[in-house]
C-alpha cells in the first residue's frame, strides 16, 4: 500500500512521500489559477472548481485567497460560501453541505502530525474526516481540526477552534470551542428574502 492509499484509509503515512508531492503540484496550479480570476469569470472559476475538487454543487462561491492540500478529498454541496483567506488541509475527506457560510480566514485541517519529535522529523503522519452539515455558519478565523463533524445549523463563532463534535442547531464559540446554548425561535428576524 503506497502513502496515497495510507492516507485515503486513515492509517498513519510518510506526508513527504513523492507521490504525495506530485499531488499537492496539482492542486497548486488549480488553487492558484482560481485566486487569479475575479468575480467577471464565474464561468471559469466554476470549470477550475470542477477539476479541483472531488465534488462541487450549484451556486459556490469561493473567495481569493483559497489554498488546500490536494482537494480531491473536498466535497462542497449547493449555496456555499467561503469568504477570503480559507485553508482546507484535506488529507481526509472534507465535506461541507449546503447552505454553508464560512469567515474569513478560517482554516480546516483533517491532518495531523505524530506528536513523537522523531516520527514526526520523518513526515509521520495521519488523517481524519472533517463534516460540516447543512446551514452551518463558521466565523472568522475558526479552525476546525481533524475528525470533527458540525452538526446542521450552529453557528461557530469567530476565533474558535472546534475540537470535538458539536451538534446541531446550537451556537458554540472559545478555544476549545464549546456550545454556548441552542438556537431557538428567539434567534428569528422575519428577514424574508424577496
Amino acid at each position: 500500500m503506497n502513502d496515497w492509499e495510507k492516507l485515503q484509509n486513515g492509517l498513519l503515512y510518510n506526508d513527504v512521500a513523492p507521490e504525495l508531492f506530485a499531488r499537492r503540484v496539482t492542486a497548486k496550479q488549480l488553487f492558484r489559477s482560481y485566486n487569479g480570476t475575479d468575480d467577471s469569470q464565474a464561468a471559469y472559476r466554476r470549470e477550475l472548481m470542477v477539476k479541483m475538487f472531488h465534488e462541487v454543487g450549484d451556486e459556490v462561491l469561493i473567495e481569493p485567497m483559497f489554498q488546500c492540500e490536494f482537494g480531491v478529498n473536498i466535497t462542497i454541496g449547493s449555496h456555499v460560501y467561503i469568504n477570503f483567506g480559507c485553508t482546507i488541509l484535506d488529507c481526509a475527506e472534507v465535506t461541507i453541505g449546503n447552505h454553508v457560510l464560512i469567515g474569513p480566514n478560517a482554516g480546516i485541517y483533517a491532518v495531523n502530525h505524530c506528536l513523537d519529535p522523531e516520527e514526526r522529523a520523518d513526515g509521520g503522519c495521519f488523517s481524519k474526516p472533517i463534516h460540516i452539515e447543512d446551514y452551518v455558519w463558521l466565523g472568522g478565523n475558526v479552525t476546525v481540526l481533524p475528525g470533527v463533524t458540525i452538526g446542521a445549523g450552529a453557528v461557530i463563532g469567530a476565533g474558535s477552534v472546534v475540537v470535538k463534535d458539536i451538534p446541531p442547531r446550537v451556537v458554540a464559540a472559545g478555544n476549545p470551542c464549546r456550545v454556548i446554548r441552542e438556537l431557538t425561535d428567539r434567534d428569528k428576524t422575519g428577514f424574508v428574502r424577496e
